[in-house]
């Protein structure tokens, strides 16, 4: 019935698959392997196959852990394994509130509110701040979600301003373009840009927004969305906003899916903007939350960061990141210089990198080939995400894996 639309779309796949940007089939897990001391966990697919996995964002490998589990249990045989209606019908549940009051008092702000994912929090967030008066000021490497949430809101053209990345001199002049002609203005930043590993500079975006705050009547509200920072760097591990002493920032939006291991989103910003949201958000007031299990898993994984055996994870993850970039160099790969533990190797055609993360996983490293429109055309990368559950034995292996691929694909 709908042939011609199947012939259109067999079509565009199979030019996907020629430019070298087709995903294809996903790999299946259908287990871990637990560490054995010289080497830290592995995955099992379908196929039997084990590999290393430099491609996951557990920074802290906390997904594994033993507490997280038995957290997520207890939570689930009290509370049921969903909600089973939106927060303000009847999904609210005892959990969701004491993650909401742990988050806020992590950052350093008055309340926090959880979402099914960051996506949808920063889709949920940014829609509702822009009004007719609004300018909105991005960084040109913003991830999707922010993208989209800045479309979703169906801003004008004239109103949405893109600036070169991490460009201050840039951001100014955007600023610029607004006076007089905007009540309200939004800055919004990743904060570590997730395809590259390089941070915003949440600092200099702060003293722009506030030299130029009282020329507009509702101010300027910056928002940044540190997804990749929490838990993965910064002393004690609150990501960009502890990196660049920049705790003024007016929202925060992350994951708990990454570095803390489990699953949702959040914000956390002031109460009387959070209650805002609260209100005024489709993607909270329409959607479930997360389980109460998730939320009590995620407790635990705060309190874990938040603790001595956290700043002695990050300590192990920072040391492993410095480590394989070190290693990187010296077997002559190209990378972007930093101190996060995303490591882009830069390829700069699709199809090398997908054939370098096809040798990769023939010789038991599991990585991911990014293309465009993932990453800018002719950046094509592979991104090695390290861990704090990997061992140096595992680092190495990877290494030469890397440099006996590479030497292949010459």
């Amino acid at each position: 019935m709908y042939s011609g639309l199947i012939k259109a779309i067999d079509e565009e796949l199979e030019a996907l698959k020629a430019e070298g940007r087709l995903k294809g089939e996903e790999k299946v897990i259908v287990g871990i392997k637990s560490p054995d001391g010289e080497h830290g966990p592995r995955i099992v697919l379908d196929n039997g196959k084990e590999l290393i996995n430099f491609a996951s964002n557990s920074y802290l490998g906390l997904s594994g852990d033993p507490r997280l589990i038995q957290a997520e249990h207890e939570n689930s045989l009290k509370y049921g394994v969903g909600p089973g209606a939106v927060r303000f019908i009847s999904g609210t549940q005892e959990p969701h509130v004491k993650l909401e009051q742990r988050l806020a008092g992590f950052f350093r702000k008055e309340a926090a509110m959880i979402f099914s994912s960051a996506y949808a929090a920063n889709c949920g967030i940014i829609a509702p701040l822009i009004t007719p008066d609004t300018f909105i000021i991005s960084d040109e490497l913003n991830h999707n979600s922010i993208i989209n949430a800045i479309r979703l809101s169906g801003i004008t053209r004239e109103r949405k301003k893109i600036f070169p990345h991490c460009d201050m001199g840039g951001l100014e002049e955007c600023i610029k373009e607004a006076l007089g002609k905007a009540k309200r203005v939004i800055i919004v930043s990743d904060g570590v840009f997730s395809m590259r590993g390089d941070y915003a500079p949440l600092d200099k975006i702060l003293e722009l927004s506030r030299n130029y705050n009282d020329s507009f009547e509702e101010g300027i509200i910056t928002i940044v969305d540190d997804s990749h920072g929490i838990g993965a760097f910064g002393e004690t591990g609150r990501g960009v906003v502890e990196i660049c002493n920049a705790w003024d920032v007016d929202v925060i939006t992350g994951t708990l899916g990454k570095a803390l291991g489990v699953d949702g989103g959040f914000v956390v910003a002031d109460k009387r903007l959070v209650d805002y949201f609260r209100e005024k958000s489709p993607f909270y007031v329409y959607s479930n939350p997360i389980s109460a299990g998730i939320a009590g898993a995620s407790i635990v994984a705060l309190d874990i960061l938040d603790s001595p055996e956290g700043i002695e994870l990050l300590k192990r993850l920072g040391e492993n990141t410095e480590y394989f970039r070190k290693r990187l160099g010296e077997i002559g790969l190209k990378t972007i210089d930093g101190i996060h533990p995303i490591v882009p190797v830069i390829i700069g055609d699709p199809i090398k990198a997908k054939m370098l993360a096809e040798k990769l996983f023939e010789r038991g490293i599991y990585v991911v080939a990014l293309t465009f429109p993932v990453v800018p055309r002719g950046q094509d990368t592979i991104r090695v995400q390290i861990s704090a559950s990997h061992t140096k034995k595992d680092l190495d292996f990877a290494i030469e894996s890397f440099r006996n691929a590479s030497r292949e694909l010459k």
